[in-house]
Formats: structure tokens, C-alpha cells, sequence
């Protein structure tokens, strides 16, 4: 059995744990779409960055609730199962380290996309907006945030003695990147020094990536204006460029924190 049949068995697993365990689902699935409706119910007001406050906030929210799943639930989850010593008992079967992480990296994907899809039939019943411009784009970008956000929650899993304070730890993290990113407020609206830090953080090119892929407008830019399939994924490139740097940066941080062996004797 590969490794991408592996990992897909184990998702499978860490899947069916999610949905039976009543704590995990709470936290996992639906508080992520709580906190979305609540904070869109929110909105900054008619005509933000051209179009409604709500739909603003809410194509920021798709991104924004990656946090949850892929970042400080997984944190907790690798902790958790290291400290259990059920990442070693895994390691003594046929799963290789790539297939042990990747499966559970893979089921919070899974779960993360999910939400994703429920927040898309939400906008469209609730708001009248139509299926996602560029739905290709828009995967593109969740995916490469899942990959980002997966490896930052090894790299904190690392660092961390137990589950809940893998999860505490994810804490600044999470206030700083989602803080400094487009979720609610447009870049126009900040100081120019700070709009400038905010445009090289990891959430901004998610963020602006889905917006601008949904909505099929030019988020990534300053003008908003209309775009066609070929530009979309032209104006999306720097931004995707960006990204791919970031991941790397996880990728180096995962590689040098995690750890296999429980940190408590």
C-alpha cells in the first residue's frame, strides 16, 4: 500500500473519531460556521470594497475558519496522539511518517472543505449570490492553506506538552494572522505602513485569493474591477507565489520542531 493509500485510510479514521466524538465535532465542524454567521451578520456596512459589508466578511470567512481545523485542532490532535504514544504504535505498522501525518492532515482538509461547501450554499441562499466564479481557483487556494496551516500545526505540536496547550499555543498565532489579514476589513482602510506588513502575512494571499476567486473580482489588486478566467489566475499569481513561500517556511518549521517521542517521561 502507498503512501497516498495509506493516508486516505488513516483520514478515513481520524474522520469517523471526529463525527463520534460529541467535543471534537462541536469544535472541529461547528463552531467554525457559528463564529462565520455571527461575524457576517456583522458586516462593516453597505459598499465595502464594493460590494455589501456581509458578503465581504463572509467570502473572508471561508478563510478564515481554516484556522480552526487545520490549525489548532490538528496542533492538539498530533500533541495528544504523540504524548499517547499512538503516533509511534502507528509508526510500528505499515504507515510510513509521511502517510501517519499526511492522513491526519488530510481528514482536517476534508473537514475544512466541507465547510467551505456549506458557507458557499449559505451565501447562495441567503444572499442571492451565485456559485463561485473560478470553483478551481478557489480549491487551489484552500488546499495550499491547508498545507500551510497543517505544517504550522506540526511545528506548534512540537513545542507543546499536551493537547490543550498545543491549542493555547496556536492562540497568537492565530490573533496575528487573522488580525493582520483582509477577513473584515478592506487593506484601504489601514495606515499605509501597516497595509504594507499585512500584504506579506500568510492569511492576506488566502484571503484575497478566495475573495477575488468567488466573487470573480479583483480583490488581489486595488480596483475591483471585473475579471476574466485567464486574468483571475494571472492577477492570483504573486499571491500564489507568496503562498508557496510560506508553505516552504512551515515546511522548515515542521521539520525542526516536531517531534515523534512524547516530551513527558
Amino acid at each position: 500500500m502507498n503512501d497516498v493509500a495509506q493516508a486516505v485510510r488513516l483520514a478515513r479514521v481520524d474522520l469517523t473519531l471526529v463525527f463520534r466524538n460529541r467535543t471534537a465535532f462541536v469544535n472541529a465542524v461547528l463552531l467554525p460556521l457559528l463564529i462565520a454567521g455571527a461575524l457576517a451578520s456583522n458586516g462593516v456596512g453597505e459598499g465595502t470594497a464594493g460590494i455589501p459589508g456581509t458578503q465581504y466578511v463572509m467570502t473572508g470567512m471561508m478563510a478564515f475558519i481554516l484556522v480552526f481545523a487545520t490549525f489548532m485542532n490538528l496542533a492538539g490532535f498530533y500533541t495528544s496522539r504523540r504524548e499517547e504514544m499512538v503516533l509511534k504504535r502507528l509508526l510500528g505498522g505499515p504507515a510510513t511518517r509521511t502517510a501517519v501525518l499526511g492522513g491526519s492532515a488530510l481528514g482536517a482538509t476534508a473537514v475544512y472543505l466541507g465547510q467551505v461547501v456549506i458557507l458557499c450554499v449559505l451565501m447562495s441562499a441567503a444572499m442571492g449570490t451565485s456559485a463561485p466564479a473560478d470553483i478551481l481557483l478557489l480549491l487551489l487556494a484552500a488546499l495550499l492553506g491547508a498545507a500551510f496551516f497543517s505544517l504550522l500545526a506540526m511545528a506548534v505540536s512540537g513545542l507543546s506538552s499536551t493537547g490543550e496547550m498545543a491549542q493555547i499555543a496556536t492562540l497568537p498565532v492565530v490573533l496575528l494572522l487573522v488580525g493582520g489579514s483582509p477577513v473584515m476589513l478592506p487593506p484601504e482602510m489601514l495606515p499605509p505602513a501597516l497595509r504594507t506588513v499585512i500584504e506579506f502575512l500568510p492569511m492576506t494571499p488566502i484571503v484575497e485569493t478566495m475573495r477575488t476567486a468567488y466573487l470573480g473580482l479583483d480583490y488581489i489588486g486595488a480596483g475591483h474591477e471585473p475579471l476574466g478566467p485567464l486574468e483571475r489566475w494571472s492577477a492570483a499569481l504573486p499571491s500564489l507565489g507568496l503562498l508557496a513561500v510560506w508553505i516552504a517556511v512551515a515546511a522548515l518549521l515542521a521539520r525542526a520542531f516536531f517531534r515523534w517521542d512524547p516530551r513527558r517521561g
